[in-house]
């Protein structure tokens, strides 16, 4: 039975219509914002999967070219491969949602939300979070809904509900937050140095206006849900646990997870294991579930050491840091260095400048933008954590990780104008024990320094865990978590900033949502810690941009033309452009405004370049002295090149002071000469002189 709710969200119609399509997903959610059409479906398998220790939630964001009546690129003109952008849409909507899952449920669940309409102002990812919300919420697959989201923009200090796309081009705020009834769930921010208080109170605009959503779901729920589905749980035999519990006393448990080396606490868990493994040799089905009671009986552990007895597995104190060590110039013939160090954490990366012409075009939903001249790209290969795993491209983690710190230093780069380079860093995890992506903004921002890229100021990132107990007032907060304290912890808090304000947020958690006490003390604990790391590991090693870059870097120069000359430096069929490529060896690009680049290792070669471009462009006058190479020998003078494609003529008369028999006897063919211009005729035939007397000379 087709039904249809609408609420007004951001000064826009927001639509849902259920029973309208898809009837045969377990739920379905047409939505409608302003124009923007968006089809969302929640669909779980039968049975569990089998074979699986997790909860196997898929979630899909499709692009679809139509949407915005384009054609798709490439060869086949159909969409193939998510784009970047629709993977980390997929992560923003699994991260508010997989919490709400039950821990033991087993069955496979797919959340696809297919873009069919777009209208600029209406955000389609923010129609899908919300689609992907409402969806399972009156689907029967068991989840402790609703959860509801909400995007903030701010101008000249005012908070945007749902900023239209004009909006975010000149916001200093993309914050998008998910809450539940009564906690935020999950936060997610870009931001142009935003003080603490300031984004704090932001997070809570968005709370305010998830909570006016919930209601909407609630009616939706009402009138439309389905009845929970029983499902089979996969928890583990509660006999087992006890058991193992009574032969590794909680004594000799806190031992083998308390210290400082992850491969050792590995090792500790992995003899015990065994030996219990061998103890229930009799029992296939308790050693079959082994793996899973142990990860319990550590978690619960680690757990207590941190709550009840304030000890963390390495020995740190609550707000401490681990160890932390920083350097550039590690590689010699890159462009710019640095590798940064937190305990096991550790991140080389690489930035590599190129001219503007490389910028990475895109093709996507979002009209705003259609290059990105700042690339941040993160690898995290198996051997930085011991494992053996081939590479198969970046998955994507490693696009949501380089995705965050390409957030959080973009507020800090110099405009193209500034700085008309493509920028290409790099982040290679060399270690990992918690937070690479916070170690990798560490490392870019030293690294763009040292590459002599000027950014406007110092950026570090860190994260903050949690441990929450039974009541919503029992919790500790744990400065830069690492591995164990994130696996076995409910939140892991990045952020990342300046000594201003913050740059990036991105927060994931486990339970059903943070109090605003422990946002603002996760703030509070990411500043003071990253104040730190810049101003005492950072800012010793590098504090300041390089003046010059690298001698392998790039040079460019820029210049202006007329617009109406651009065809006589490209010449018929590129003939002139590539042959001053040919001759300097750089890189020329023109856009349709007359900006000339000219990109080269040789600043010689460059200045070359942009002379012979100089005299392409410029008009041949009397009186103008010129160097050329001569092209051309007649019986009566001798033509010289001025500029591609404008030659002068040196008349027999004109090359010496003395009497001329012969061309030859002063000039021939290929000859660099200097000369000077007599006469630009009405023909527009160029006369030129060698006499010393007509260049001014002693010669």
């Amino acid at each position: 039975m087709f039904k249809s709710f609408s609420m007004e969200l951001g000064g826009r119609t927001l639509t849902v219509d259920v029973g309208r399509v898809a009837a045969q997903a377990n739920g379905a959610a047409f939505m409608h914002y302003g124009d923007t059409v968006v089809v969302s479906t929640a669909t779980a398998s039968a049975k569990p999967r089998d074979g699986v220790d997790f909860f196997p939630l898929s979630v899909e964001y499709e692009e679809k070219m139509y949407s915005i009546g384009k054609f798709p690129g490439g060869f086949k003109k159909r969409e193939g491969k998510a784009s970047d952008n629709a993977v980390l849409i997929d992560r923003v909507i699994d991260r508010p949602m997989r919490p709400l899952f039950p821990k033991d449920f087993r069955n496979d669940v797919l959340l696809d939300n297919l873009v069919m309409s777009v209208d600029p102002d209406c955000s389609p990812e923010l129609t899908a979070m919300l689609g992907s919300a409402i969806a399972t919420s009156i689907s029967d697959i068991p989840f402790d809904g609703p959860c509801a989201t909400t995007q903030l923009g701010m101008i000249e200090g005012e908070f945007i509900v749902n900023p239209t796309n004009d909006q975010k081009l000149v916001s200093d705020l993309a914050l998008t937050v998910a809450s539940t009834r009564e906690k935020v769930i999950m936060i997610e921010a870009g931001a142009n140095e935003i003080p603490e208080d300031t984004m704090i109170e932001a997070i809570y605009k968005c709370h305010e206006v998830n909570q006016e959503i919930i209601k909407f779901i609630d009616r939706i729920v009402a009138e439309c849900g389905k009845e929970k589905m029983q499902y089979q749980s996969f928890g583990v035999d509660a006999d087992l646990v006890q058991d193992l519990m009574t032969k590794i006393p909680s004594e000799e448990m806190e031992k083998a997870v308390f210290t400082d080396d992850k491969m050792v606490r590995d090792e500790r868990i992995a003899a015990l294991t065994d030996k219990l493994a061998e103890e229930y040799a009799e029992k296939p089905e308790w050693v079959a579930q082994l793996p899973d009671a142990m990860y319990q009986y550590e978690k619960k552990t680690v757990r207590k050491m941190i709550l009840k007895d304030r000890k963390r597995p390495d020995g740190r104190q609550i707000d401490e840091i681990r160890p932390l060590a920083a350097e550039v110039d590690l590689l010699p013939r890159v462009h710019g260095s640095a590798m940064f160090t937190r305990g096991q954490t550790q991140i080389l990366d690489v930035v590599t400048l190129a001219p503007l012409s490389e910028v990475q075009k895109l093709e996507g939903l979002d009209t705003n933008i259609t290059y990105k001249r700042y690339l941040h790209q993160y690898n995290f290969p198996s051997y930085s954590v011991g494992e053996t795993k081939p590479s198969r491209g970046p998955g994507r983690r490693e696009i949501g990780h380089g995705a965050l710190a390409e957030r959080a230093l973009v507020p800090v780069l110099p405009t193209e104008e500034e700085f008309p380079y493509a920028i290409r860093a790099v982040s290679e995890t060399m270690e990992s024990n918690g937070s690479t992506s916070q170690a990798s903004i560490c490392a870019s921002c030293m690294a763009l320094m040292a590459t002599g890229v000027p950014i406007k100021s110092m950026v570090a990132g860190i994260s903050c865990g949690l441990v929450t107990g039974d009541t919503d007032d029992d919790y500790i907060v744990l400065t830069d978590i690492q591995g164990i304290e994130d696996f076995f912890g409910d939140m892991d808090f990045k952020v990342a900033g300046t000594h201003k304000g913050i740059t990036a947020i991105q927060m994931d958690i486990k339970i059903h949502g943070l109090t605003r006490p422990i946002v603002e003390e996760a703030i509070r604990r990411t500043r003071q810690a990253r104040l730190h790391i810049m101003d005492d590991v950072m800012a010793p090693c590098i504090s300041e941009p390089r003046k010059q870059l690298s001698e392998y870097a790039p040079k460019i120069d820029m210049m202006m033309i007329d617009p109406k000359k651009i065809g006589d430096v490209v010449g018929k069929q590129g003939k002139v452009i590539n042959g001053i490529i040919e001759e300097t060896g750089v890189k020329i690009d023109i856009n349709d405004d007359g900006q000339v680049s000219i990109c080269g290792t040789d600043q010689e070669m460059i200045d070359k370049a942009k002379a012979i471009i100089h005299s392409i462009v410029t008009d041949i006058e009397p009186g103008q002295v010129y160097t050329g190479k001569v092209v051309r020998i007649m019986n009566f003078g001798a033509f010289v090149q001025l500029a591609p494609n404008k030659d002068g003529m040196v008349h027999i008369s004109k090359l010496s002071e003395k009497r001329v028999e012969n061309v030859e006897d002063v000039v021939n063919i290929g000859d660099e000469v200097t000369v000077k211009v007599i006469e630009v005729d009405k023909m527009g035939r160029i006369n030129l002189s060698m006499k010393p007397s007509d260049l001014g000379t002693n010669r």
